[in-house]
């Protein structure tokens, strides 16, 4: 559907970038073997393929392995990975110490630390890889920090959270209660502006797939940007087109149609 203009993209578009859980990932985590071939005509078409995500490098690699991305923005921006380098933006340590600090003593909190040496957190967490710190009295030191996760079950901490912040480091909510701190620096847009410059390729030149809040800046941004249905109502109405949904295979289908 034509949200905003209308937007010739089937013989301008030589990057596609896509968000992956709720967008190209369906509900349950898989990829369907229509979107795998989708993907790799885009490949054979000379379209170069990214991904911005909120996953680290690691909980990716199935899905790389079988799409081949050109680039990848992991951790919100945290670690962007080029062709030929990694661009790394982590939270400051003397910013991450004071933020847990103020934090630590919020009753019920889940604290998570995504690092370069992996998760640490107060809890374990089904389904990762953690290391488990009972009293989370002090932050890893042995490596980066990437981002920091606080939830809670049963209180509302956003706002506490946000007073916590330091002036080096932003907030957002993933799925409206997942809380994740990270540097200024680390941003989806500023990992998807990267990319584009490694590749040689400008914004106008790209279309991006979202779903959630920081989708909303690459959606308005990049030359074309696309919600599935399944978004929520800031990206639909921030997008200049809407497709079907991510269990629908909405971003192969919008490929398929508009960019083959």
């Amino acid at each position: 559907m034509d949200r905003r203009r209308t937007i010739r993209v089937k013989n301008r578009m030589k990057a596609i970038i896509t968000d992956l859980d709720r967008t190209l990932l369906h509900t349950d985590k898989t990829v369907s073997e229509y979107t795998y071939a989708i993907l790799k005509e885009c490949h054979k078409s000379g379209i170069v393929l990214m991904a911005a995500t909120a996953r680290p490098e690691r909980s990716i690699l199935t899905y790389h392995d079988r799409i081949g991305f050109d680039a990848i923005t992991t951790l919100n921006g945290a670690r962007i990975i080029l062709p030929n380098s990694i661009i790394e933006n982590g939270i400051m340590p003397s910013s991450a110490d004071n933020i847990l600090k103020k934090v630590i003593m919020i009753p019920d909190l889940v604290l998570s630390a995504e690092t370069g040496n992996g998760l640490f957190s107060n809890v374990p967490i089904p389904g990762l890889d953690t290391t488990v710190i009972s009293e989370f009295l002090a932050l890893p030191t042995e490596s980066i920090i990437y981002k920091l996760l606080l939830s809670s079950k049963t209180n509302n901490i956003k706002q506490e959270i946000k007073k916590a912040l330091t002036e080096d480091t932003y907030m957002t909510a993933a799925a409206g209660t997942l809380i994740q701190i990270m540097s200024i620096s680390s941003t989806k847009w500023n990992g998807i502006k990267a990319m584009l410059k490694a590749v040689g390729i400008k914004q106008n030149d790209a279309i991006y797939f979202g779903d959630d809040y920081d989708d909303i800046e690459p959606i308005e941004k990049c030359g074309a940007g696309i919600a599935v249905s399944n978004a929520i109502g800031e990206v639909l109405d921030a997008a200049d087109f809407i497709t079907e949904s991510n269990d629908m295979d909405g971003v192969a289908k919008y490929i398929e149609k508009n960019l083959l």
